[in-house]
């Protein structure tokens, strides 16, 4: 089977597709700082992206797995079997070191907000006789916050909106998926309905064959030593024939 029909060649172009998304969606999340909102955006997107690819790749495993049982069902030999096992093996590392690596930045950040909670703890306990500073300081402060709040609002919203396309495509990538599964389905019911034919027309030719060879025995039986040795001359006669009538015309 060509590799442009092949279904898992098509499997495997779209979670490629989806790799090559994840990896660029990583390098982003790389250069955004910590503790910001678009930090945790991108986490949670490489995450659940992660998730998504690794399932799919599991899926082709055991597709491979159904086509290691009988290879020659299949069109395959055992050097293209192992050619999309490691495909597959190298999809999870790839995939498995990024979840990885994201796994890691988010303790880290979990454990920076909580020193940083601890911190603002402290603060709060200092004595009564710094309030009025404190006071002065806070006025400062909330504003500050109140300004980082709405950018971080409108940020969270561009991000959601992006979220949702992003959610789109893989929408769009999973029902592609699933028509190429039906399109194997329907393929492997149409191979099998043809292998059904074909075994039945063997056992009507082999009927056939066997009623052929009864006949012969019985004419070259009453035919006797004579008629048995004109009756293979005229088909050797007639052998020749045909082969100078397939091969030389």
């Amino acid at each position: 089977m060509a590799a442009a029909q092949d279904p898992f060649y098509i499997v495997k172009g779209e979670i490629q597709e989806s790799i090559d998304k994840l990896q660029v969606t990583f390098h982003q999340w790389e250069q955004t700082p910590s503790n910001t909102g678009e930090r945790v955006h991108l986490t949670k997107e490489l995450l659940t992206g992660c998730e998504s690819i690794e399932w799919q790749v599991d899926e082709l495993d055991k597709a491979i797995a159904v086509a290691a049982r009988d290879p020659a069902w299949y069109g395959l030999d055992e050097v293209e079997l192992e050619k999309r096992r490691r495909w597959t093996s190298t999809a999870h590392n790839q995939v498995g070191s990024t979840r990885r690596t994201v796994e890691a930045g988010k303790v880290k950040q979990n454990l920076f907000s909580s020193g940083a909670n601890g911190v603002r703890k402290e603060l709060m306990r200092l004595p009564n006789d710094h309030a009025s500073q404190a006071g002065r300081s806070n006025h400062y402060v909330n504003q500050d916050n109140d300004d980082f709040i709405s950018s971080e609002s409108d940020q969270q919203l561009l991000l959601v909106k992006k979220q949702d396309e992003e959610l789109d495509e893989l929408s769009a990538s999973v029902r592609r998926i699933g028509h190429v599964g039906l399109t194997i389905h329907d393929e492997l019911i149409g191979q099998e309905k043809i292998l059904d034919e074909l075994g039945m027309e063997m056992e009507t030719t082999s009927n056939r064959l066997d009623f052929v060879q009864k006949k012969v025995a019985l004419v070259m039986k009453k035919a006797g030593a004579k008629g048995q040795i004109m009756m293979i001359a005229f088909l050797v006669v007639l052998f020749i024939i045909l082969f100078i009538l397939v091969f030389f015309t």
